[in-house]
This record gives structure tokens, sequence and C-alpha cells, in this order.
């Protein structure tokens, strides 16, 4: 039965993401299905609070309805493409052709008017600049991560396997087709100023389309509690010891085996230290099983058994106070662009230190607002974790001026904000650039 859509006077988004599983309940942790799919629910019901319609874009497959319903202005609209199986967000590309003829037939049938579409990583990059130029509506693209700087890195960081990381990873068509979307769509938003940096240096973006928004984070659930909170969470959790905790879905580039090492010269010198890991999703695959089993095997080969507590998949609701009950979190990823869990850390007041190998470190200060330390180098994460947990006068210093560089700049209201004011200056500009008038007292010249 087909879907008749309820009309809005308000103004309509359309944010497109369209890998992984993208829902008004995400299942985090699933493939390809974390921070992003978080990003841009949060940004979609804060764009919505500000006065718009927001539809968010994705795939359809499996099992999934064509419509979700997020709230009362924001939905999830999905198009099938490539069959109804999980597909890779690598190689969705092939498939997002498709894609972007269902989406555009779904909106001429519904008529839906969009003031300007937010688009998310490149496969979704790539489907959205297609219906944009169809629909002759601005597009905005958010690159979340760049296939150039992982590139780079993985190579330098894993240069035995470079050979494998083409097949793996199809970096030749990723930079091909960012470098062509970074040079048309309206406008690129960076999340960090590395990244403005590689997107118009390296990827010869104009320099006046590409501008820095950071992520954000929701300020009503994370947030400092006081001591007694704290302590009653600590022992609802069963966490004991000195907690050094690492959340987030179970992948290679997070770095859980260098965050393992580096617990290796902290357990020498805390001797109630505990690592926690809140890894991976509800349910695991295969790759993420065996990456599972790998990190379990070195836990075991440095006789770290019963100091690494593998806690598994941490539901939405009950993020805010795992991080509220850790000593420190730890951001140890071999590759970051950004970091949505080390801001909710702290946010939540919680001493937290972060991976140089990201952008997030660029935004804080050492010492001030957090720690950063080389997660290949565990002797330097290692100690920074240490000075933490041994220097209550600098964790203190950490956990209140970390929050509040959380609270003033990083918040979806601010995110939010700043998207509405660029597609609105885009919008001036243009006008005065369609409407300049000939001035008659040239005419004789």
């Amino acid at each position: 039965m087909p879907v008749k859509l309820p009309e809005s006077a308000l103004p309509r988004i359309g944010m497109v993401s369209t890998h992984g599983y993208v829902a008004a309940k995400p299942p985090l942790g699933a493939a390809d299905t974390g921070g992003q799919v978080v990003y841009v629910l949060e940004l979609a019901k804060k764009l919505a609070q500000l006065g718009f319609e927001v539809d968010i874009w994705t795939r359809r497959f499996e099992s999934q309805p064509e419509i979700d319903v997020v709230n009362d202005r924001v939905r999830v609209i999905r198009m099938p493409c490539g069959g109804p199986d999980f597909i890779d967000k690598e190689y969705l590309v092939q498939h997002l052709a498709e894609w972007s003829e269902h989406a555009l037939r779904f909106i001429k049938k519904h008529r839906l008017r969009y003031q300007f579409f937010n688009s998310h990583y490149w496969d979704a990059g790539y489907a959205t600049q297609r219906l944009a130029e169809a629909l002759d509506v601005p597009h905005i693209h958010t690159p979340h991560s760049l296939g150039l700087w992982k590139k780079q890195l993985m190579e330098v960081d894993f240069p035995d396997d470079a050979r494998k990381f083409e097949k793996k990873y199809n970096f030749k068509q990723r930079i091909t087709e960012e470098t062509l979307l970074y040079r048309h769509c309206a406008e690129v938003i960076a999340t960090t100023p590395p990244q403005v940096d590689v997107i118009v240096q390296e990827y010869g973006a104009p320099s006046e389309h590409v501008h820095m928004i950071p992520p954000g984070y929701d300020d009503n659930r994370f947030f400092p509690v006081s001591a007694a909170s704290r302590n009653g969470i600590r022992k609802r959790l069963g966490y004991e010891g000195k907690v050094i905790l690492a959340i987030g879905r179970l992948a290679r580039n997070k770095g859980y085996d260098l965050l393992i090492d580096a617990f290796s010269v902290v357990a020498k010198r805390i001797p109630d230290a505990v690592l926690h890991l809140a890894v991976g999703g509800e349910r695991l695959g295969a790759a993420e099983k065996e990456l599972l089993q790998q990190l379990k095997k070195r836990v075991r080969r440095l006789r770290l058994t019963g100091r690494v507590k593998f806690d598994g998949f941490v539901a939405d609701r009950d993020l805010a106070n795992h991080y509220r009950a850790a000593d420190v979190f730890v951001l140890s990823s071999r590759y970051e662009p950004f970091g949505m869990t080390a801001i909710e850390a702290m946010a939540c007041g919680t001493p937290t230190v972060v991976t140089t190998h990201g952008g997030l470190y660029r935004a804080v200060t050492f010492g001030r607002h957090a720690l950063y330390a080389d997660p290949f180098d565990k002797e330097d994460l290692g100690i920074s974790i240490v000075k933490v947990l041994k220097h209550p006068r600098l964790s203190h210093r950490l956990a209140r001026m970390g929050a509040h560089k959380a609270r003033s700049l990083f918040t979806w209201t601010g995110i939010a904000q700043q998207l509405i004011s660029l597609i609105e200056e885009r919008a001036t500009a243009l006008a005065f650039t369609d409407n300049e008038w000939d001035e008659p007292w040239n005419d004789g010249d």
C-alpha cells in the first residue's frame, strides 16, 4: 500500500546517509553504524526544533520499512538499491545511481521541496550530488572522514599491508569520487581544522566553499553529576578500582589492541587499575568476533587477564552513566576524524586522553581540557593515563575544564545554528550575485 506523506508549511531539509542501519532507534555498533548515524539523527532533531521538517534519506535493505518516524518533524525515508542484503560502505557506490533514481521519483511523486540537501560520507555525497543537480537544490556535503588522509596514515602505520588496502577499502574510486564531489557540490563542511587543510590543499576544493563545523553532543544527556551520584553509578555498574574506559565499535582502526599494550604500562604502576572495553554491537559479525578473539588473546599474552574487562555493547541510554563512572576515558584510534565518544566523555566530566591521529586534539588544550598521546607509542599513551590517575589536581582540572569546553563548542544547538547560518549566508550571496544591476551611466563609455 503506497505511503501518503502529510503536507507541511515548514521549510524542509534533506539529510542523506546511505550506508549502515539508519533508523529512529539505530542498532549502534552494528556494521557501519556508529557515530555518523548519531550525528545525523541528533542534528536532524535539532534542526527540527529550529523550525524545519527534516527527511533523513538512506538505503532500504533487509526487512526495513520505507518510512520510519523519528518524531513529528523528523522521519527516515528509505530507497532500495543493490538488492535486499547489507552492502559494505566501501562498495555501496556501485549501486547508488539506482538509489538516486528511486529517490528522485519519490520526491517528484510526493512534490517534496527542499531548502538544501546535507549528505554525509562520500557514498551519500555521490548519490546526493546526482539528486541535487536533477532538482536544482543546493548540496552541502559533510565528509566525516577523508579517503586520501586515511590511506596515507594507513600506509605509514601498516606498510606491510599496503597492497591489501585497495581491495578492502576501494581507495582509488573513493578518492576520485571525493575529489569530484568536493570541487562541485555547493559547500563542504569539515569537522576539524586538519580536514579543511586536506580538502583544500590536497583535493583542490575551492577554499571559499570549505567551512569548519565540529560535531556535536546532546547536552541534555551528557553532563557531570555529583560525587555521590557518581559513586552510586559505579556501584550499580560494578566498577571497582581505577577504571579506564573505552567505548566504540569493534573495528581495527579504533586501536583497542594499542590501548591494551598501553594498559600494560599502566598496570605496573597503578595496582588497582582496570581497563573496561565496552566495544561492539548487540550482534557481532564474523570479522568482529575474530577481532574480539585477537584482543582477548593479546590480554592473555600480556598476562592481564582479570584486569581487562570486555563489557560488550552499551545501550545508548546507558552511555552517559558509563562515562561518568570511569576515572579516565581513552580514545586510542589509529585514525579518527574527530571522536564523538571523547566529546561525550568530556561533557560528562570524565578526564579524557585522546589520540594524536585525529582531529580532536587540535581543538583542546593539553593539560587543561584533555591530554593527548600517540597510541602507537605504548609508553606515551600509558604514562598519559597514569598521570591522570596519579595526580588528583590534574584529574579535577581536566574534568571541570573538559566539560566546560564541550559545552562551549560542541552542543547540537550550536552545530545546527552554524549549518543554518551557512546556507542563509550562501542564499544572500547568491541573491546579490544574481541581481547585479546594469549601471546606465556606463552605457556611453
